[in-house]
Order: structure tokens, then sequence, then C-alpha cells
């Protein structure tokens, strides 16, 4: 009698869930075995690239738009109005398309054309304002544009650099990582955009880990953070908005580093070709920083950062095709 062979080993699948909504988080976290020498600290990347849109804005996103729902400032029939690089409104028009809302999202051609057609896909209304890279006038243009929209009748504006209820979508990545890492984080890294993320999840791990080491970082070309200064204009989306974030409170981040876009544009390949994980520039940002955090703890301790987003969201540009 021939003997059936034995299926591998495998985690159990999470359960059917009711909603789309239910796919957001419990993302998991891979070691980095390739791009990080033997004498470091070990690295791991959260892999926040597996959200129902490709990237960490989902949590954000369903968090303002149902804290708002809670508090009955938004309300069925209203219309959803933001100003993104691309990844908050694809995530805002998934949310807004499961829950029935309209949105109307403020946002530029310096971005990916992916991220704007994955808004338009989703039913969003998509504004677009004229630039060729991301200078320091761009978001604060976007945001005035979208708030004379939201100031509209029956208009809800997320504001997503200024609104708090983005921060408890942010906590759950933290609290996701206090169960993955149990014996404690020695450092944790991440680029600012509204710096909602970065802030949530340090709360966390500064409420449990008092002495783990939180490292905010920005394109070095757009120093607002780490030295006060403006700077130039960049590509790296999603991060270096061009002001101090109105989220970071610098009680909770312990250093501001400005890290290379060309480093990190080169990480994005390295990563990809030695490491299997397509992601986009800012986690190229993140992995160069976590690398140095690694070098100067050296081995036994961990190092964590996260994959924003995946790469499939640049496959148009010039990012995973640079020499």
């Amino acid at each position: 009698m021939t003997q059936r062979s034995k299926s591998p080993t495998m985690a159990s699948p999470p359960p059917p869930v009711s909603s789309p909504l239910s796919a957001i988080g419990n993302t998991p976290v891979v070691r980095l075995n390739n791009v990080v020498t033997d004498n470091h600290a070990t690295v791991y990347l959260k892999l926040e690239s597996l959200n129902p849109t490709g990237s960490y804005k989902d949590r954000m996103a369903k968090s303002m738009i149902e804290e708002a729902e809670r508090r009955g400032t938004l309300k069925p029939g209203m219309t959803v109005v933001e100003a993104t690089g691309g990844s908050t409104g694809g995530s805002l028009a998934f949310i807004c398309a499961v829950k029935g809302y309209k949105f109307k999202v403020v946002s530029s051609n310096a971005f990916a054309a992916e991220k704007l057609k994955t808004m338009a896909a989703f039913g969003a209304e998509v504004i677009i304002v004229e630039s060729e890279k991301i200078t320091p006038e761009l978001f604060p243009n976007m945001l005035k544009i979208a708030k004379a929209i939201a100031s509209e009748d029956g208009h809800y504006y997320t504001s997503q650099f200024s609104n708090a209820d983005a921060l408890p979508g942010y906590a759950t990545l933290g609290d996701e990582l206090a169960v993955q890492f149990p014996d404690g984080i020695d450092a944790f890294c991440g680029a600012a955009g509204s710096a909602g993320m970065i802030m949530g999840v340090s709360k966390v791990l500064k409420s449990r880990w008092p002495d783990s080491r939180v490292v905010v970082l920005e394109p070095a070309s757009a120093p607002v953070i780490s030295e006060g200064r403006t700077g130039g204009s960049h590509s790296v989306e999603g991060v270096g908005p061009g002001f101090v974030p109105p989220h970071l409170e610098k009680e909770l981040y312990d250093e501001a580093w400005g890290v290379s876009e060309e480093e990190g544009r080169a990480m994005c390949r390295r990563l990809a070709r030695e490491e299997g994980l397509l992601v986009g520039t800012s986690t190229g940002l993140n992995v160069v920083a976590a690398i140095a955090l690694a070098k100067q703890l050296g081995p036994g301790k961990t190092v964590v950062t996260v994959a924003v987003d995946t790469g499939l969201k640049y496959m148009n540009g010039t990012l995973l095709a640079d020499s």
C-alpha cells in the first residue's frame, strides 16, 4: 500500500473574517540574514507591506475613520478629505470603499503613479498638485487645498499630520512587537512623515522597556528634525514633509538621523536581490539606519524596524531599476 507523504508543518492560518478591515495588522517579523554582517546586532523587519493595501497606513486610516465615527463627527453620507503622498490616500480610499464614504484626496504627480491609480481604483476623487519632486512647499500647498475643500458642508478632514486619532492605530503595531519580542527590543528606528507610526510604537516600547533606544529618521537632504533646517527637495515618498510633524514628541525618541536617499535606494535593491523582500524607498532608509544601529550595539542585541510598504507601488519608476 502506498503511503502518503506528510505535508510540511505550518503555522495555523488565521480564521475567516467578515470584513477586509479585519485583515489589517498581525503582520510577521523576519530576520535580515544577508545584508547584516555577523559582528552586528540582529536586525528584524516587520512586514507591514502585508497589510491589505500594502502599507502600515491601513492601521492609521482605520483608526482615524472609526474614532471619528465613534464621536459622531463623521456620519453616513459625508465625504472624507485628506492631503497625502499616496499611501495614506490608498489606505483611506480602501477604508472609505468598505464603509461607503466618498473620498476626496489632494496629491501630486511627484508621487508614484501606482499610488495615484490605487486611490482612483478604490473610487476616490484625486486632485493633483503639479510638482516634479517633493519640495519644501509641496505638502503645505496640498494641505491648504485640502483644508479649503474640507471647509465645505458635509466634508470631514482626517488631517493625518495633526490628528491624534491616528496614534491608537499605530499603537497596535507596538503591541504586536511587544508580543513578538517578549525579551525586549534594544533599538527601534523609523522614517517620519506624520511621525504617527514611530510615536505610536515608541509609547508602547518605552512603557515596557524604558531603555529601548528609538531613532527618528528623515532624508539627509531635508534635515528638519535632525538639524533644524528645511533643506532641499527629495524623492522619498511619505516622509520628510518639510516641517516638524505635530505628532513628534521629544520625550518619545532618543535621536534623529538624516539618512542618504541614495543609500536607501541602493538598500531597496539589495533587499530584493539578497533577502527576497520587495520594499519602497522609506523602508530602504529604515534598514540602512537599522544596520548602523546594529553595528553600534554589537552582537547579542536586537534592532527592529518596519517595512513601510511594498515595492510593487514603485515598479513604474527607477527605484528597482537603478544600477
